[in-house]
């Protein structure tokens, strides 16, 4: 499946696969490659590979390359037997650009026509049969919002495939007459291409993994007819747009463009404003951190009160035993700080889809380039920024999108300080704990306002750090920034719902292994440590149980509780906690909290899981609270509580900064290929950690 960005690849590609996909990348380059199965008939199923967007076969960025080598057989994984051209009937002139160059490759083509319905509310009327009949190729009219026309082109496919469809023999254009002496040795030399195949051969050819001697003589064919790629290249476009001319005055009928400005103008007029667009933005970004609360808040205490019920019955019913020790205070402690965030990464997840279907995504990007230029970003680090708020490593592969090597490095450097959804769990539970659930003119949140100002502070001080490095980076390219803006539409929310479930299988199968493999070691560090030590505090504390006859039950709990707590910081977890605990008590941090900053360097989200580890651990005999109630009545060594307004602030200010997260190092060093730059990541953010949260502790 190719097409032209916007052109509703995507949506096509959802209704045609429904949630029989996947998403990985392609071999040896980090670009997302979905796949998908599409059942075509009861005989026929289809595996359909969603290609990067692009808007000609004359590629500039890394994904644009990736969808040119499959589609010039230079790809060894991929073979497609049929291409299936997505082409926007709304922007028509333009998407023929790319259909034309398809077709003149030769393979049996498929094109779906889409947004046919906006098409309209333009005034412009297309005769698909005669357009499929000057192409040579089957256009079928789809909307996949709709689900109209999906299966008839799902049948035209089959057809497609059984009959073993031959390509249009003619040429869109005469190509062979670009360079005729020179594409006919190309083709001497590699049996089998089209004539158009050969220009790009003579063009690209380094690019294709060809032997050396097949490079030597397609060279020497350039030398010998004079060949001029940029002059032949311009020469094929204009051809193209002759032609394609004539196609749309036969097949196309315009309205006047001068009739009235259509919604979509209408509302940027109010959108892009120079100041209400601002206003507006900030107002959209408030409600979405809102509505995290607002709309999470119920099946998050359903979550968490279903598993202490569960502890509690597991604690009850179970013989006391190493394994029911490591089956309630490990696996279920562990699944608890997994399962109880989905419902907020959902609902993030699902308001982020929104906001790109509608189209107001890449409004954010436009608003925000006169300002991304001053910090020495441009507009087109605003989508790698914002997908930050969803997961750094993604965000950071993004970037191949920017051609400017200075602003694609900067870009990289200070995404990670936009507050993924790994750190959402920890804003969220230290939230509960010391911020009222407050509503100012009744309905301004006090912890949604909380929520946002951390995403604010993250994304202020990117901008920051970007301003700084600006001038510390000496590269010098010139930058320009092109955004196609798409049309506003209704959100697709069956899209919407495929997103959400598919990011909360992610978050469970990928950030949930994590935690849970780092819960289970956690777990056995956090209940075994050094004989010497261990034996030491079992009798003494022994000694104390044993004379529990003389004693109330009240003083026997509480012997109990010390028991377990000097187990605990006797464990091997507890004398590493106890190790790096100078270094943190500046901040108001405990050992149990050194140890979380320890293991979140596995993934953010760990915290959680490891903060319910070891309170399960200390607190075995009272396993139906809730981990906030736990952590609420945490006290230190002196009485104090562990959870103040100052430590928690402390606490969230470090998470906002520190680059905790090994796959966004791993990332950035395949991206910058060298361990220069994560390192340096590594140190400034955690520099920048540490003193941030220090001054704030103060301040409170």
């Amino acid at each position: 499946m190719v097409g032209n960005p916007n052109s509703g690849k995507s949506s096509l590609f959802n209704a045609l696969t429904g949630l029989n996909q996947k998403v990985g990348n392609f071999p040896g380059v980090t670009v997302d490659k979905k796949t998908g199965i599409s059942n075509l008939d009861e005989n026929a199923s289809a595996t359909i590979i969603d290609l990067p967007g692009t808007y000609s076969l004359y590629p500039r960025r890394d994904d644009e390359w990736v969808a040119y080598k499959v589609l010039l057989h230079a790809d060894e994984k991929i073979h497609p037997e049929i291409v299936l051209l997505v082409a926007d009937a709304s922007n028509l002139k333009r998407n023929l650009l790319f259909c034309s160059q398809v077709i003149d490759l030769k393979y049996p083509v498929v094109i779906a026509l889409t947004m046919m319905d906006l098409a309209r509310k333009k005034g412009i009327e297309i005769d698909v049969a005669g357009l499929s009949t000057e192409l040579g190729v089957p256009v079928i009219a789809v909307n996949p919002r709709k689900n109209k026309g999906i299966g008839e082109l799902k049948k035209v496919l089959a057809q497609t495939a059984k009959l073993h469809q031959q390509p249009n023999k003619r040429d869109f254009i005469d190509n062979l007459a670009l360079a005729p002496s020179a594409i006919e040795k190309v083709k001497q030399t590699l049996p089998g291409i089209s004539n158009y195949e050969g220009i790009h051969y003579l063009i690209n050819h380094e690019n294709f993994g060809l032997p050396d001697t097949v490079n030597e003589v397609i060279e020497q064919a350039e030398m010998d007819n004079n060949f001029n790629p940029s002059k032949t290249q311009a020469e094929e476009i204009l051809q193209r747009y002759t032609r394609i001319k004539q196609v749309m005055q036969q097949n196309v009928v315009e309205p006047d463009p001068l009739q009235r400005k259509l919604f979509t103008e209408h509302l940027d007029n109010i959108l892009l404003n120079r100041m209400w667009g601002y206003i507006i933005l900030l107002v959209v970004l408030f409600v979405l951190f809102q509505s995290i609360f607002w709309l999470a808040q119920y099946p998050m205490d359903w979550i968490d009160g279903g598993f202490a019920q569960l502890n509690g019955w597991l604690n009850n019913t179970l013989p006391a035993a190493w394994w029911s020790d490591l089956l309630i205070n490990g696996l279920v402690a562990g699944l608890n700080g997994i399962l109880v965030f989905v419902p907020q990464i959902m609902i993030l997840f699902g308001l982020i889809t929104i906001l790109e279907d509608t189209g107001y995504m890449a409004r954010i990007s436009f608003l925000s380039d006169k300002l991304m230029r001053k910090v020495g970003l441009n507009g087109k680090s605003v989508m790698p920024m914002i997908s930050g708020f969803a997961c750094a490593v993604p965000a950071i592969m993004s970037t191949r999108n920017i051609e400017n090597k200075k602003e694609r490095l900067l870009t990289i450097l200070v995404t990670p300080l936009m507050s993924c959804s790994a750190r959402l769990p920890v804003y969220t539970i230290l939230i509960a704990l010391v911020i009222p659930n407050t509503y100012y003119l009744g309905f301004l949140s006090l912890q949604g306002l909380v929520m946002m100002g951390l995403y604010l502070l993250g994304t202020v001080m990117a901008l920051v750090v970007s301003y700084v490095f600006k001038f510390i980076i000496k590269m010098k390219e010139k930058s320009y920034f092109i955004l196609e803006l798409p049309v506003y539409r209704a959100p697709r929310w069956k899209n919407v719902g495929i997103t959400m479930v598919e990011k909360a299988k992610i978050f469970v199968s990928e950030a949930g292994r994590v935690i849970l493999f780092i819960s289970l070691i956690l777990w056995f560090l956090s209940s075994y440590g050094p004989p010497s030590r261990m034996d030491a505090v079992n009798e003494k504390y022994t000694v104390q149980l044993q004379q529990q006859q003389n004693i109330s039950k009240d003083s026997v709990a509480e012997i109990e509780k010390q028991y377990a707590s000097a187990k605990l910081q006797n464990s091997f977890a507890g004398i590493l906690g106890k190790t790096i605990e100078p270094v943190i008590k500046p901040l108001g941090y405990d050992w149990k909290i050194g140890i979380a900053l320890i293991t979140s360097f596995a993934a953010r989200e760990v915290f959680v899981g490891t903060m319910a580890t070891l309170y399960s651990v200390e607190d075995k005999d009272n396993n139906t609270r809730t981990l906030q109630e736990k952590m609420e009545s945490a006290v230190h060594e002196d009485g104090r509580k562990v959870y103040t307004l100052p430590a928690a602030l402390s606490l969230m200010v470090f998470y906002v900064f520190a680059m905790q997260c090994m796959s966004t190092l791993a990332i950035v060093k395949r991206e910058t290929r060298t361990w220069k730059w994560p390192i340096i990541q590594f140190v400034y953010m955690t520099g920048l950690a540490y003193l941030m949260s220090l001054l704030v502790y103060n301040l409170f």
